[in-house]
């Protein structure tokens, strides 16, 4: 009976080995599915996009308002909001649903190249009324440039976030959209960023769908200024600390595809 439940035993690690070395099958992924067919995803990326919309004019008249932490002085300075790229103005299930495993970034570049990008609902909307009201929206993306063999621009994927925009309606200037690794210090903590548009914008909104997209140092991997990973336990605080913040200039969208959250422990 031992040695029986012995082999039973080894037959059935050897099984979950062999199905833990298989790709899964995208159409499996619930996240993936919510988001492609649920009509809930809609309704709540509108929601978040209404409630950013209505929220305008209150943060654009107090000028003692900034949703940036620590910015100071910024009374006088023209507004601004952040706005990530992936999952909150652009809509990127077909490619996750599609693409090969795993993932490597220039597969969502070349696949980009190739197909005509899709608008998170609300956000085509929320940008016309914030431009009418006389705000700069700028555009932070964790898109790295890299330099692709037989191509000569030193970051190609920059013209292809600006076409996606345009694709789906925004148009904007190169000057309003970074990418990591675009300069030495753009890494992807996006919190150098943040601070440099501080230093020209009272920000007034940051949207975004990862953590990292509003907190500094939520990631697993540390990049400076950081010295510590993200923990599930320090991600959770950080959520707690800035309570004041959400709904109220950070709007944060929904994305059970992929994120910092997959990799935290």
């Amino acid at each position: 009976m031992k040695t029986t439940r012995t082999a039973t035993l080894a037959i059935f690690a050897l099984l979950l080995t062999a199905c833990a070395s298989q790709a899964p099958d995208p159409e499996d992924d619930l996240g993936l599915f919510w988001v492609k067919n649920a009509a809930e995803y809609g309704a709540v990326t509108r929601q978040v996009y209404g409630t950013a919309t209505r929220a305008l004019p209150r943060f654009i008249d107090d000028t003692s308002w900034t949703a940036l932490p620590g910015q100071t002085g910024a009374e006088k300075l023209p507004a601004a909001v952040i706005l990530d790229i992936d999952e909150t103005v652009i809509n990127n299930v077909d490619f996750q649903i599609s693409f090969e495993r795993p993932f490597d970034n220039y597969k969502l570049d070349y696949w980009d190249r190739e197909h005509t990008a899709q608008p998170v609902p609300g956000v085509v909307e929320f940008v016309k009324a914030a431009r009418a009201a006389g705000v700069q929206i700028f555009f932070l993306t964790n898109r790295p440039c890299e330099q692709y063999e037989g191509e000569s621009e030193a970051c190609p994927q920059k013209q292809t976030v600006i076409e996606g925009l345009q694709e789906i309606g925004i148009s904007t200037e190169p000057e309003f959209v970074s990418l990591a690794d675009e300069q030495p210090d753009w890494k992807r903590e996006k919190l150098v960023r943040r601070q440099l548009i501080g230093e020209s914008h009272r920000v007034i909104m940051v949207i975004g769908d990862d953590l990292g997209d509003f907190i500094p140092c939520a990631r697993k991997k540390v990049y400076a200024p950081c010295t510590e990973a993200g923990t599930r336990a320090s991600r959770d605080a950080a959520v707690r600390k800035y309570a004041e913040y959400w709904g109220n200039g950070w709007y944060i969208l929904p994305n059970p595809m992929h994120g910092s959250w997959s990799s935290v422990q």
